[in-house]
């Protein structure tokens, strides 16, 4: 007989799998169970709730783009730096795999604070460090900068440029952003990406000019 600790980690394998391609409209219990080959209750014994079992899945995916945030790091750059490379991370990540990104902050769907199951780390224990480490870097960028004009709390910033940066990567997904930017792309060398060019602006809007 398959360990239950097994079994758990193959259903959430199924759902990640499911999401990946399908996307998160296609997470059932029922269709999990059926892919995974187990009777259509089991997972209940694990996931009481629909919630439960896409917060599992979803770990899985904050897990993910935490181990490519670690990678892109480079301790030796400056904090703006490590920004924009956090950045491109990010649009990277929803890129490539849209059907996750889309669910991990669906917190509407996600158990993520005291609804939280007895037993399960709540989910904020993964979403939180990764804006935690957002708002450092803009704190030690703008405290780096030479200005004598007011700046929003830190955390205020990251929020607006997480903001932002989702709403890059949400529009292009929905095919909005290319449609907007296709006017400006006119001319522009083939290489050219007017993502790239307006993930810069981002940066600029909230961090101040490279060279203010």
């Amino acid at each position: 007989m398959e360990p239950e600790s097994s079994l758990r980690e193959r259903l959430i394998d199924v759902g990640v799998d499911i999401v990946m391609t399908d996307g998160p409209a296609s997470l059932g219990l029922r269709e999990i169970a059926r892919r995974a080959g187990v009777s259509h209750g089991a997972p209940r014994r694990y996931f009481p709730t629909h919630h439960a079992l896409l917060s599992a899945i979803a770990r899985r995916g904050f897990a993910d783009l935490a181990s490519r945030f670690e990678a892109a790091a480079d301790e030796d750059a400056s904090p703006r730096d490590r920004l924009e490379a956090l950045a491109r991370t990010y649009l990277r990540y929803a890129s490539e795999h849209r059907g996750m990104f889309e669910l991990m902050f669906r917190h509407d769907l996600l158990y993520s604070g005291e609804t939280q199951p007895a037993g399960r780390p709540p989910l904020r224990e993964s979403t939180l460090p990764l804006f935690s480490h957002f708002v450092e870097l803009v704190s030690r960028h703008t405290a780096g900068r030479a200005t004598a004009a007011p700046t929003a709390p830190a955390a205020v910033t990251a929020a607006a440029l997480w903001t932002n940066l989702h709403g890059v990567a949400q529009l292009g997904a929905w095919g909005s952003l290319q449609l907007a930017l296709d006017g400006a792309s006119q001319g522009a060398a083939p290489e050219d990406d007017p993502v790239d060019g307006l993930l810069m602006v981002v940066l600029d809007a909230h961090l101040g000019p490279v060279n203010a």
